[in-house]
């Protein structure tokens, strides 16, 4: 594995510079770190179709070595097994399970969609968090998963097949025009924005940050203002809404946050998970609740993760 010093020099210095203008020296190096070497494969029992009980059972059977997590009961920290070795097993093509890190398991569960209600998912494919809620409310309610590309939208389609999630409609367009669509019909809406990625940064693997450039992170800020804007017109009064990204800059993080409390009509909420290697969201010095946001800091296990959890008032 690399060390905290290898890793400044093979990733971006504007990223690397604006880390540390954000962060201690001692946070920043706790980041670098996480981003020094290749992460273990985690999964999911799909629970439409299969129970941890089982899988554990199975497992154990042929030798798989695994580790429960903390928070979330349906998933596993594989050990001596790559995401190869596990897509070869007969269930995961059956769509027992499903291979998804564990930061993006995390805003299905901030979510906490409930059974029978309107869900919409904003930015969906390839449909992990989908099928996750699709599972959470045993296929119940309605969502709704958006998706922009078409060839994106065709393996979203094929996930949650293969997962069983039949309460899930899904359509192909522009995000920011849900709103419009769909005014104030949804309980909850997801929004897992498209974003620059430095969460799940790679320091062994350039194509992880090759495209990364501080002119990308403001053009997506851009979109993720009117997405954000969006997903607040499509949601009910008193409705949920989690924004998400795999990035750690303020520009498409807590900025964001704070231009839509702002602006729009929503409230920040408590995240009541516990989480080790997560940390408060910047505050920027304002009242606003925005510590009440999370940063998951990337590791072994986990990528980096923003999380905001907002109620509609």
């Amino acid at each position: 594995m690399l060390s905290v010093m290898e890793v400044k020099k093979r990733l971006p210095r504007d990223f690397i510079e604006e880390l540390y203008s954000l962060h201690s020296p001692l946070v920043a190096d706790k980041i670098l770190a996480g981003m020094a070497g290749k992460r273990n494969t985690t999964l999911r029992v799909n629970t439409l179709k299969y129970n941890i009980q089982d899988l554990m059972r199975y497992f154990r059977e042929i030798n798989i070595k695994f580790e429960r997590v903390s928070f979330l009961n349906d998933a596993l920290v594989i050990k001596n097994a790559a995401e190869k070795d596990i897509q070869k097993l007969d269930i995961y093509e059956k769509g027992y399970i499903y291979l998804q890190s564990l930061s993006s398991m995390i805003p299905p569960l901030v979510l906490g969609a409930k059974e029978n209600e309107q869900i919409l998912d904003m930015a969906s494919a390839p449909g992990s968090k989908t099928t996750q809620i699709s599972a959470m409310i045993n296929n119940t309610g309605h969502i709704i998963a958006n998706e922009l590309d078409k060839i994106r939208c065709e393996r979203l389609k094929f996930n949650l097949n293969n997962q069983g999630a039949t309460n899930v409609e899904v359509i192909n367009g522009y995000g920011e025009k849900l709103g419009e669509k769909y005014p104030e019909i949804f309980d909850r809406v997801l929004l897992d924005t498209p974003c620059s990625g430095e969460g799940r940064f790679i320091a062994e693997i350039a194509g992880t940050y090759r495209n990364w450039s501080m002119k990308t992170v403001k053009e997506l800020s851009k979109i993720q203002r009117k997405l954000i804007k969006s997903g607040y017109n499509a949601l009910k009064p008193g409705g949920i809404m989690v924004y998400s990204t795999c990035t750690l800059n303020l520009e498409e993080n807590e900025n964001i946050l704070k231009w839509a409390l702002e602006n729009l009509e929503l409230k920040m909420m408590d995240i009541d998970l516990n989480i080790k290697n997560a940390i408060p969201g910047d505050k920027l010095g304002t009242n606003l609740g925005l510590e009440k946001a999370i940063k998951i800091l990337p590791n072994k296990e986990t990528e980096g993760f923003f999380i905001a959890k907002l109620r509609k008032i």
